[in-house]
């Protein structure tokens, strides 16, 4: 992947994945954004990690270490934007709301392949394209990783099984630590409590399945909650929005 100085400003990558496949840390030098339209992404750098649903993507600014996880079968629609394209940017990792506007124009840039700044149209619809992601709205997807190896692992294990019932001390000594330990860990390296850490993956958890068509019962029990009222108000607290907006069902 060249950075721009072959000529063109936008390149378009479209790619279907299996569940489970991982497409391991690894940098470009140019931006990418990064978007599905069906399946999930858990995209991650070596200190934060997001969970992207099909109606979200994420903008990794060119030169960021990545990698990118397929939860379900993935179907990947991926721009790569050159860095002279891509000034006003964010300059780190971003998730952003896909509306349908801008999910148009993913797909109708992938239809063309490249887009060519010397050819007047195409020059023109990368201007809009930039004008559509400056303005997509941020999403707060993001759960910052510690570096603690015991705090990793739990974090990891958090994500992974965000319907495991167990209390936290249960859990600590699975991965060879205090509880104590952990609780100052979490909040000195991620700036959460590991209690809000584990309810902030639980809910994008959620989000996820909820995306993807499960119902608001479904996503409530898939990610540890055993009161559905208690989940609608989890998640309309964090979300500004209740979950049945996102609900197959």
């Amino acid at each position: 992947m060249s950075d721009g100085s072959d000529g063109y400003d936008v390149r378009s990558l479209a790619v279907t994945f299996r569940s489970g496949a991982v497409l391991a840390y690894h940098r470009h030098p140019w931006g990418q954004l990064i978007y599905a339209t069906s399946g999930v992404m858990r995209v991650a750098t070596p200190t934060m990690a997001w969970l992207i649903p099909a109606t979200k993507a994420i903008w990794i600014p060119a030169g960021v270490e990545h990698e990118i996880e397929m939860r379900g079968e993935t179907a990947l629609r991926t721009l790569y934007i050159a860095v002279s394209r891509s000034p006003a940017l964010p300059e780190t990792p971003v998730a952003l709301e896909v509306a349908p506007l801008l999910k148009e124009m993913i797909l109708y840039i992938l239809g063309i392949g490249m887009l060519d700044p010397h050819r007047s149209e195409q020059d023109r619809l990368a201007g809009v394209l930039m004008d559509l992601l400056i303005s997509a709205r941020p999403q707060d997807l993001a759960l910052p990783l510690p570096q603690d190896r015991r705090a990793v692992a739990l974090a990891l294990r958090l994500q992974a099984r965000p319907d495991d019932g167990r209390n936290l001390m249960a859990l600590a000594q699975e991965v060879g630590a205090s509880l104590r330990t952990l609780q100052r860990t979490f909040p000195r390296e991620t700036g959460l409590t590991i209690e809000a850490w584990r309810q902030k993956a639980r809910l994008l958890h959620s989000l996820a399945a909820l995306s993807s068509g499960a119902s608001v019962t479904t996503a409530a029990l898939d990610c540890g909650y055993r009161s559905v009222g208690a989940f609608i108000m989890a998640f309309s607290q964090h979300f500004g929005t209740t979950p049945g907006r996102y609900s197959g069902g």
